[in-house]
């Protein structure tokens, strides 16, 4: 296009100050565009202008479709109305492990292997450093390290990171001494003092031995008391009571018209447990919830109502359950852990549950 031809498209715009701005393609073409009409929003009039509905604000009109028919499960849900369920909340109180988690072999060759390989590259041990010479510490410190051979760290063996054997820091299939007791073992033998304050040798049999770490198993693992919290020490336990009706389950009741479902849940865990606890509700939302379908007759007519339960979590810091007076009839306790709770419910209730227990 010309120059001349732009300007005079430039100067017809700038005469034709009463109609809207128009693009080059719609002036040239001769394109008609009419320009809303003014109207103010505080006005009566233009209120009720834009109120009335001119044919061509009306949508399309469409064909309904018919309604596809309903799933047996929306039909069930048709027929059991609210009214047919009882909603409740429902506590899973839980005590946290107290150990960490035994080791695998794998992962007890792992530390080993890396315990090894941190003696080729660390820099060699300095017992001026640490030790006064002519001190009864530097006489114990020499008598051990001359049965380790030489070695500086108490649990790897006979091993020396900077001689021409340094390669060979793994251990074969089955070598024990990277097991849990091997390590205690050499760890207490050494921790055990050889020379008296005086820098005399101590005799074998006036040697002190330093407590050893307590087991792992405790007496309530070993008498199978599974209403006691100092059991599966390194496990998750979850509070489980036996109802009138002779199931084991977790503690719950039904929600009041003027509680939530926390507020509910935290009376449940009051009334049944007892006020001996010391515990903490973890949130407000519910982490599992379980549905117990109503009974009907072959008339329709309701039997029995059924159950929404919906589970919040706690935890017990300390204190024990002590169901004495607790006006649910629940007769007796238990601390499971997650394979144990598999096996005391009913199948129904724990795939209700079973995605919100702990790994260990």
């Amino acid at each position: 296009m010309a120059a001349s031809s732009r300007g005079a498209l430039a100067i017809r715009g700038l005469l034709r100050t009463s109609s809207p701005r128009l693009c080059r393609q719609c002036a040239t073409t001769g394109l008609q565009i009419r320009a809303p009409k003014s109207w103010r929003a505080y006005s009566g009039a233009a209120a009720a202008a834009s109120t009335a509905t001119t044919p061509i604000d009306l949508p399309p009109t469409t064909t309904p479709t018919p309604s596809e028919p309903a799933t047996p499960q929306q039909q069930q849900q048709q027929q059991h109305g609210k009214s047919h369920y009882r909603i409740q909340a429902g506590i899973i109180l839980t005590r946290a492990p107290l150990l960490t988690a035994e080791e695998t072999p794998f992962e007890s060759a792992f530390y080993f292997y890396q315990k090894r390989l941190n003696e080729r590259l660390s820099m060699p041990f300095v017992t001026s450093v640490y030790f006064k010479p002519d001190t009864p510490a530097l006489i114990d410190w020499n008598l051990k390290v001359r049965d380790r051979e030489g070695t500086v760290a108490k649990e790897l063996g006979v091993y020396h990171g900077r001689s021409a054997r340094a390669w060979d820091d793994e251990l074969a299939a089955g070598d024990p001494l990277s097991s849990r007791a091997a390590v205690y073992d050499a760890l207490l033998r050494d921790a055990t003092m050889r020379v008296s304050d005086d820098a005399e040798i101590i005799p074998v049999d006036e040697r002190v031995a330093p407590e050893a770490p307590r087991s792992r198993v405790t007496e309530a693992d070993r008498a199978g008391d599974v209403a006691r919290l100092d059991r599966a020490l390194d496990r998750t336990l979850y509070l489980v009571v036996k109802g009138a009706d002779g199931r084991w389950a977790f503690p719950a009741a039904a929600v009041a018209t003027d509680e939530h479902l926390h507020e509910t849940a935290k009376r449940v865990m009051d009334k049944t447990a007892g006020l001996d606890m010391n515990t903490w509700m973890v949130g407000r939302v519910p982490v599992a919830h379980h549905v117990v379908r109503p009974v009907l007759g072959e008339d329709g007519s309701l039997q029995k109502r059924g159950e929404k339960t919906f589970f919040l979590k706690a935890r017990i810091m300390a204190g024990q359950a002590n169901l004495a007076g607790n006006p649910f009839g629940y007769t007796e306790f238990k601390w499971l852990t997650a394979e144990e709770l598999k096996a005391s419910v009913d199948d129904k209730y724990y795939h209700s549950v079973r995605n919100m227990l702990a790994d260990r």
